[in-house]
């Protein structure tokens, strides 16, 4: 199968005269990172009049393409370097949409090279204005200047005739894209904009009075577009702007972009997420990379953040690549929003969330997808689809997003919570009082404090106390509070079991181990309700899984059978809530057609059911046939579970059994041990009124002599109002493999 990486393409024609362009004397701060604002103004203002564009117009510009920063001399995810954005695309910073593996890298047009262009134009090698925020505004003014030469060659010398220059800039092939960032730069030109950057410093740009020369780019030969249907609430500024669907190579039908034909759901892919992205570069750049099929990354709807307008950009019957896991692209709706999540609510704005909230809430209702934080998912909450691609999933919309906030906008207020678990939580910190420190790497060389600012997560630590060390991931190795290292990140909307609780700590199931988090009186946490999963009886550990395909036995002959390999293992100990049963389905679309076809577009369905769970940051699955799915009329729990190798010693365990439903249910306690006699030292009623518990206690003896075997003991506890699930504890155990069970022994 192709593979295929996000790229950006801008398709310019560049005129370049070979002007002489001299220096004039310009602030110097190459070795810094954020140079101070007023020495920025300072470059701006050389720039302009050294290439002759005005100063206004080239802050405008830089604002809407970068906020003025530098990012340390690192490329967006379109490959844009500095204040001005100059592009030379790096595919490495992208994985593959829809490829299985890691995507190869493809020829880069020479189109896409605008930082080459520019630094040709001030004689400059492109690592210079790659490091120099003083070269990178120069390359852009003289950039700026040559698109207006390519429209007339007589500069303009009023800023209402430089619109069409600015149009060129955006990069944009697509009348209403190009157009529309140039109305946005008018737009900042017109009111003015100020901004603290990342040093603290301010830079300002004063209002002007100005009208817009639109005929200026009326020579300009920009692509109108072919519609199809909007699907969108009329209540929205939204419109049509189709991504690319075409081939890269005529001779090669594996090699094109930006997304697959299909007919969603009618053809057995059913929706199950709407998935929430942010776009790490403009709402302009996103929609360039979208409309060129070398990207290999589309989506179906972007939005901007300055005012909630939306572009839908694939049919949402169509499976565009967004998620980096091909089975999640198959059954998700994406929404890109403008913005960067380091930078969090710089680009996270009102008029965004309430936009996109309603969006949400449409396609909800319209595709059946469930009004919840396991359905509503960012990209940060996918699993790769196998183990060697966890480490480079996206963690986008990031720390920053406010998940409480844009769910209570999709749902109209808060979740109703009709069976509230006492085993579950849901994460819920404050959002606005929440403000952990996080780091974050700009750059190889540049690692230092984020900026402060509200955040959707809680730190998870390895021990009741913050002193303790945070909990770690096998495939993450950065610094634990880097503000990209989800591994120790748990964030708000999700639900999980408890473990544990001491003081004002308490532990909760997250990736295979108790994690501890800071919760006094419940303040980080609401009530959850949900189904909870654990290993089978007998097992100990259970794979889980990146992806939920179909068994080898379901692909029709032709189709290889996709891997399906796990990424993590759940121990016997845990329990974890699983959100949704799913049946296995694989969509085969290896190749370009003009129109759907089916003997080329296959939705392959199996036999084998999975439990989504919540498993970490990034939820995974488990098959069905690998677990015991816990009752939800009975709860079994105990404070720890003891750990012993003391042979010849007794344990004594004290378990509470509660009745979580409105009616008196009849129960029964089975155990299953090894080879010790464990004995019920307690009374044990025959029935449990409505929402009563009961305490049992339970006396292991450990046997004289070393265990054949693992020692381990189960309890469970069943009801015949709930015959089809238990409540399952695993009680003792001195170890963790080579489990040999005994008959059952019963209890009434």
């Amino acid at each position: 199968m192709n593979h295929r990486w996000l790229r950006s393409r801008l398709l310019i024609v560049f005129v370049i005269l070979g002007l002489g362009l001299g220096y004039l004397p310009l602030p110097s701060f190459a070795n810094s990172p954020n140079p101070a604002a007023s020495n920025l103004h300072m470059a701006f203002t050389a720039a302009a009049a050294e290439f002759h564009v005005p100063s206004e117009v080239l802050l405008a510009l830089s604002y809407n393409l970068s906020r003025w920063e530098h990012h340390a001399g690192q490329p967006s995810t379109s490959g844009g370097y500095g204040i001005m954005h100059l592009t030379q695309i790096d595919l490495s910073h992208w994985h593959a949409s829809k490829g299985l593996d890691w995507a190869t890298l493809l020829k880069q047009p020479d189109e896409l090279q605008t930082l080459t262009q520019a630094a040709k134009l001030i004689g400059q090698p492109p690592s210079t204005l790659i490091n120099d925020p003083v070269q990178n505004i120069r390359g852009g003014a003289a950039l700026l200047a040559e698109y207006s030469r390519s429209i007339n060659p007589r500069l303009p010398n009023n800023l209402a005739d430089w619109y069409g220059a600015v149009v060129l800039y955006s990069g944009g092939k697509e009348r209403s894209t190009a157009f529309g960032f140039a109305d946005r730069v008018y737009a900042t030109l017109q009111q003015g904009a100020t901004r603290s950057l990342d040093n603290g410093e301010a830079l300002t740009l004063a209002p002007s009075t100005i009208t817009i020369n639109r005929q200026s780019a009326a020579s300009l030969q920009l692509y109108l577009g072919d519609d199809f249907p909007l699907d969108c609430p009329t209540t929205l500024n939204c419109e049509v702007i189709p991504a690319a669907y075409a081939l890269n190579n005529p001779n090669d039908r594996s090699d094109y972009g930006n997304y697959d034909l299909a007919n969603r759901p009618a053809d057995g892919l059913d929706f199950r997420y709407i998935l929430i992205h942010d776009t790490e570069i403009t709402y302009t750049q996103t929609v360039n990379v979208f409309q060129n099929p070398a990207t290999g990354a589309s989506t179906h709807y972007v939005i901007r953040a300055s005012d909630g307008h939306i572009a839908q950009m694939v049919e949402n019957k169509n499976v565009p690549w967004h998620a980096g896991n091909w089975d999640v692209n198959g059954h998700s709706i994406g929404i890109e929003h403008e913005g960067i999540a380091i930078e969090g609510a710089t680009w996270y704005s009102e008029a965004m969330y309430q936009a996109s909230a309603q969006l949400t809430r449409y396609l909800a209702d319209k595709y059946q997808i469930p009004l919840d934080r396991s359905h509503i998912i960012g990209h940060d909450e996918l699993p790769g689809p196998l183990p060697q691609h966890q480490a480079g999933m996206h963690w986008d919309p990031g720390p920053f997003w406010d998940w409480a906030h844009y769910m209570d906008l999709v749902r109209g207020g808060p979740a109703p919570i009709s069976n509230p678990d006492p085993q579950l939580v849901t994460i819920n910190p404050n959002f606005d009082s929440n403000m952990p420190a996080l780091t974050y790497c700009y750059s190889s060389n540049d690692c230092r404090d984020v900026p402060t600012q509200s955040a959707n997560f809680l730190y998870l630590h390895t021990q009741p106390n913050a002193n303790s060390p945070l909990i770690t991931n096998q495939y993450i190795g950065s610094t634990p509070t880097h503000a990209n290292n989800w591994s120790n990140k748990v964030v708000t909307g999700q639900t999980y079991v408890v473990a544990d609780q001491q003081g004002d700590w308490q532990a909760i199931y997250f990736g295979g181990q108790k994690a501890w988090f800071h919760n006094p009186d419940g303040s980080n946490t609401t009530a959850g309700q949900g189904l909870k999963v654990r290993p089978k009886v007998g097992q100990a550990t259970i794979p889980v899984y990146g992806r939920a395909y179909p068994e080898a036995a379901a692909y029709p002959q032709g189709i290889s059978p996709q891997a399906i390999t796990p990424i993590y293992s759940l121990p016997a100990d845990n329990m974890v809530v699983a959100t949704q049963l799913y049946t296995s389905t694989y969509y085969y679309s290896p190749v370009y057609t003009p129109t759907l076809d089916p003997s080329s577009h296959i939705v392959v369905s199996g036999q084998t059911k999975y439990y989504q769970i919540n498993f970490n940051h990034r939820f995974g699955f488990l098959k069905a046939s690998d677990v015991e799915v816990q009752s939800s009329v009975l709860s079994l729990t105990t404070p720890k579970l003891a750990q012993s190798n003391l042979h010849g010693t007794s344990i004594t365990y004290t378990l509470t059994l509660r009745n979580l439903s409105q009616q008196t249910v009849p129960i029964s306690l089975n155990l299953i041990g090894n080879t010790w006699l464990t004995t019920i030292t307690s009374a044990m009623p025959n029935d449990l009124g409505p929402n009563a518990s009961q305490t049992i206690t339970l006396r292991v003896d450990l046997p004289a002599g070393p265990s054949p075997a693992a020692d381990q003991v189960w309890v469970k506890a069943q009801t015949s109002a709930d015959p089809e699930r238990s409540a399952v504890l695993l009680l003792h155990s001195s170890a963790e493999t080579n489990i040999n069970f005994l008959p059952l022994i019963t209890k009434q």
